[in-house]
């Protein structure tokens, strides 16, 4: 029984998740928690008593806290929500409490660098399928090493946010010259992430059995994609305008201490990768995730895929450790993305290029109107969580308007 009533079952926000972020309260921006469908402010609940522990007061950037001190914070939060079952103590939960609707979610840290891979080998493979039907879909250093880019952390927006459509450069099938305008090939892609909550030294690389310990938390992550900027700029040093426009992430972050009793065994990796990146005990997630697309003339959003992180074929761990093994230093709060997380299935693909196969086959929506890639008006929507009803771990909602 909760202080804070979250009478949906299927609500992600259950007493087994507690996440956090940060809240434009009418006091300013602090630290926040959700229940259903609540927001808590725990710099209000700090200033009454009511937990205790490490000092959460004044705190707008969640690496302040660190992963240690927002595991103690979970814990007093939990404790209290399931103990304190007095008329105190149901008046400090209601002079705390917000409902969702009325509070403006933050950006939850700052980004110093975001780092984007491509660990999600069913996309990999589509990909290859499309661009390379003529050699092998997956490149020779796919199965060895965790293959990514570095993006650009200062685009990196939360969701509800509205996302402009770019410009750039683009060529004609067949054409070698380019021109300058909107991309008519907008693309979503279905991603989590890690937030990292601790720096590391240069030239000390994070072995894979600490590699867990330098994860603040998880986000979902929306790594728009222009298509047609991306085929006439990639070569030879890959995305750059084409990914650089904008990212999204939600503003929940669920700390490890939620998931942790829900890391699998994923896809099988052959050959065995070289000894600094071999996973040796379950590391991939049991998370769900779900894409949503409503356009402009729907009353409901249509579900186009359904997928699951266990199709990444790297793990988050193996990500940071490839990340560290030069020397390279990180810094708290970077972002770390998975990749387009797809299925083998068409019904499990995580971005339009695969659901459409690179256009050649629109995708019907319940309104009666088609979609090769995105239209003004159109508004994605991201989804991912564990665990079963009334016990949910989960992120939210992770959504974007698209615009000119």
């Amino acid at each position: 029984m909760s202080l804070v009533p979250f009478p949906d079952p299927d609500s992600d926000f259950s007493l087994a998740n507690i996440p956090f972020g940060i809240g434009e309260f009418p006091a300013g921006p602090g630290l926040a928690t959700r229940i259903g469908d609540i927001v808590l402010s725990c710099d209000e609940l700090q200033k009454v008593n009511a937990l205790g522990g490490p000092s959460c007061r004044g705190i707008t950037d969640l690496t302040a806290m660190g992963r240690s001190g927002l595991a103690e914070i979970r814990s007093l939060i939990l404790h209290f929500l399931e103990g304190a079952k007095t008329v105190l103590g149901y008046e400090i939960a209601g002079a705390s409490a917000y409902p969702s609707e009325q509070i403006k979610m933050l950006k939850p840290v700052h980004i110093p660098a975001y780092t984007d891979y491509y660990s999600g080998i069913h996309h990999a493979s589509n990909v290859g399928k499309m661009f390379r039907p003529d050699m092998p879909h997956l490149l020779p250093n796919y199965r060895h090493v965790p293959v990514g880019y570095f993006g650009r952390a200062s685009s990196i927006v939360v969701s509800g946010t509205p996302i402009r459509r770019p410009h750039g450069q683009t060529v004609d099938s067949g054409s070698v010259t380019p021109s300058f305008g909107a991309t008519k090939e907008l693309d979503f892609e279905l991603e989590l992430g890690v937030i990292l909550g601790q720096s590391s030294l240069q030239g000390v690389p994070i072995p894979l059995h600490q590699a867990k310990d330098h994860i603040l938390g998880y986000v979902l992550v929306n790594d728009w994609s222009a298509r047609d900027i991306q085929r006439w700029e990639y070569q030879p040093l890959g995305p750059f305008l084409a990914k650089s426009f904008a990212t999204g992430m939600s503003p929940w972050v669920v700390l490890p201490e939620a998931l942790s009793p829900y890391m699998i065994e994923g896809e099988v990796q052959e050959p065995v990768p070289l000894s600094h990146l071999r996973q040796t005990v379950p590391s991939h997630l049991d998370i769900e995730l779900t894409v949503q697309l409503q356009t402009a003339r729907m009353k409901t959003a249509d579900t186009i895929c359904r997928s699951h992180a266990k199709h990444l074929y790297w793990t988050f761990d193996q990500q940071l450790t490839h990340q560290t093994s030069n020397g390279a230093p990180t810094e708290a709060g970077e972002l770390l993305a998975s990749g387009t997380i797809s299925g083998p299935t068409p019904g499990s693909y995580g971005s339009l290029l695969e659901i459409t196969w690179r256009g050649k086959n629109p995708l019907a929506l319940s309104s009666g109107e088609t979609r090769t890639f995105l239209e003004d008006g159109d508004e994605v929507t991201l989804t991912g969580r564990a665990g079963t009803p009334g016990h949910f771990v989960g992120f939210g909602r992770l959504s974007h308007k698209i615009f000119s």
